[in-house]
């Protein structure tokens, strides 16, 4: 069984899901892939991974780096959670392209090189938005891509935290 709540940001309702213990999704109403590691019994509940999150996401939103990290449980295939654990390695206020995502893995994997495409593959699919920070993967010469949650949340969420952009390639 999993549980669900819901956040009201200043960008747009949040729905969060948890196992009892751990964060296992959080999506804007609505954005790609939305939901879609959300298991079919799932029930609306109050729970402490709940209230940790919502304090989170305000400190968040009051442009403030939160102080911990939440306990997550990512769901998705091996390389999409590889692909996530590096995300989680991405500081407050800075960010890294998709290239250097795939290099990182190649290197793992002693293999020549890996598709950046694939890593944006699973980037989009990450189940916990802004916890995860996906947003934080830019293109190649930092510029603005795509995020499931829409290009200009993606847009908000780096300006909220000072990074800076190049918005030719929206």
């Amino acid at each position: 069984m999993e549980y669900t709540t819901t956040y009201s940001s200043p960008l747009g309702l949040i729905i969060l899901s948890s196992n009892g213990t751990e964060l296992t999704g959080l999506w804007f109403e609505g954005q790609k892939y939305f939901a879609r590691t959300l298991s079919l019994e799932n029930e609306p509940r109050d729970l402490l991974i709940f209230s940790n999150a919502k304090k989170w996401l305000d400190d968040y939103f009051s442009g403030k780096q939160p102080a911990s990290q939440l306990p997550l449980s990512l769901n998705g295939t091996p390389f999409q959670k590889e692909v996530w654990e590096i995300l989680l390695q991405i500081p407050y206020g800075h960010t890294c392209a998709y290239g250097d995502i795939a290099k990182i893995i190649a290197a793992k994997h002693n293999q020549k090189s890996m598709s950046s495409q694939a890593v944006g593959g699973a980037v989009g699919r990450n189940p916990i938005s802004i916890i995860v920070p996906c947003h934080r993967v830019l293109g190649a010469n930092k510029n603005l891509t795509g995020y499931a949650g829409g290009v200009q949340r993606k847009q908000h969420l780096l300006v909220l935290e000072g990074i800076q952009f190049n918005q030719n390639k929206i």
